[in-house]
């Protein structure tokens, strides 16, 4: 059985980043053909909108939570094992929503890489 040498397509900004790792000492902007740069470009239009709308939705959830707070005042005499509700929805909700948005975030931008 023959194996077959699976070959990796990079971007033109993984590319370009991983270049700025291996230059020691001052880093100049690599040149990229008209192909790439006009598919880098491309990557970031569809990449900007999509992180916009992350960037929102990460700040409703944060900046939402007092308006949560001032919308049902009784979150404080609500209790779940001793704990009261209000903390428990500001210590607890936003990171795993946080996590979950930020792998949607991912997926969408290496969809649009695949493209």
């Amino acid at each position: 059985m023959m194996k077959t040498k699976r070959v990796a397509v990079t971007s033109p900004q993984t590319r370009l980043a991983r270049s700025r790792r291996r230059v020691r000492g001052r880093w100049r902007v690599p040149r990229l053909d008209p192909a790439d740069t006009e598919r880098a470009r491309g990557l970031y239009r569809a990449q900007r909108g999509p992180a916009l709308i992350s960037v929102v939705l990460m700040f409703v959830l944060v900046l939402g939570l007092p308006v949560v707070f001032a919308v049902w005042p009784g979150l404080d005499r609500l209790r779940l094992l001793g704990i009261p509700a209000s903390w428990l929805v500001l210590g607890v909700l936003p990171y795993p929503a946080m996590v979950l948005l930020g792998r949607w975030q991912l997926r969408r931008a290496e969809r649009a890489e695949d493209r």
